[in-house]
């Protein structure tokens, strides 16, 4: 995706989660992180943002960085998340966008974390919204996402981090086949014994997947990113029900 459009969308979903996180309050439970209230939403946003600047600055293979310890006065916390974004935007927008950097594998550049701080702050903004409008952790919010981001939001999550951790050990195998319409996109995600699952463009074999996540590229990405979803899974539930990030 554009990086264009991804600037413009970071930019927005992070005024949106500002606002709802604003409006609902420091002690408002989020329902879709459970064990969290909005303050400590906005804590984990403002820490997410340092990671992903001093990433920026690190060759590849360097160790994740540390954070530091974010405010506890809600008034505190909003000004420290204005002042890491204003940081990481501006890291975003002078550092060359295709020099390689510390990434979670090989081929991290500036392009890649900038597509991780909006689709992080993209998500957050929905879990900030639940909290706002009282939702349970089994109500869809009304919120609509743009197809478009959605269904970039699918392929980072898919291809990028549901393969990181360590798989060594899973005795996991079949397919998933996910499909969004909408966008015209669709995914395989093939699982393997002792290997990290592998997902790529969907081709007419798929139709014989072991289990299908379908809906619009909104619902899809609220379902793979494990909130509450319209999307239709069939099939091998158990192995579909792998594909849930937080």
């Amino acid at each position: 995706m554009a990086s264009e459009f991804l600037q413009h969308a970071f930019h927005d979903q992070a005024v949106a989660f500002r606002s709802a996180a604003l409006q609902a309050g420091p002690n408002t439970e989020v329902s879709t992180c459970p064990g969290w209230d909005v303050r400590q939403l906005v804590q984990h946003l403002a820490q997410a943002y340092v990671r992903i600047e001093r990433s920026l600055h690190l060759e590849p293979g360097s160790p994740r960085p540390e954070v530091p310890r974010p405010p506890a006065d809600f008034d505190d916390v909003l000004t420290w998340w204005d002042e890491r974004l204003a940081d990481l935007r501006h890291s975003l927008s002078t550092v060359d966008p295709d020099r390689p950097v510390r990434w979670f594998h090989p081929g991290g550049t500036p392009r890649t974390w900038l597509r991780r701080a909006t689709h992080e702050t993209a998500i957050h903004r929905l879990d900030a919204e639940h909290a706002l409008a009282g939702l349970g952790p089994d109500h869809v919010h009304e919120l609509i996402f743009d197809p478009e981001l959605a269904a970039d939001g699918i392929d980072e999550f898919l291809v990028s981090l549901l393969p990181l951790g360590d798989w060594s050990g899973s005795e996991i195998e079949g397919e998933v086949l996910v499909h969004a319409p909408d966008a015209g996109r669709a995914w395989l995600v093939e699982f393997r014994p002792g290997e990290p699952p592998q997902a790529g463009p969907a081709s007419g074999t798929a139709l014989e997947a072991d289990a299908t996540i379908a809906g619009t590229a909104d619902a899809v990405y609220r379902r793979v990113w494990g909130r509450p979803s319209t999307a239709v899974v069939t099939g091998d539930t158990a192995l579909a029900d792998l594909i849930a990030g937080r």
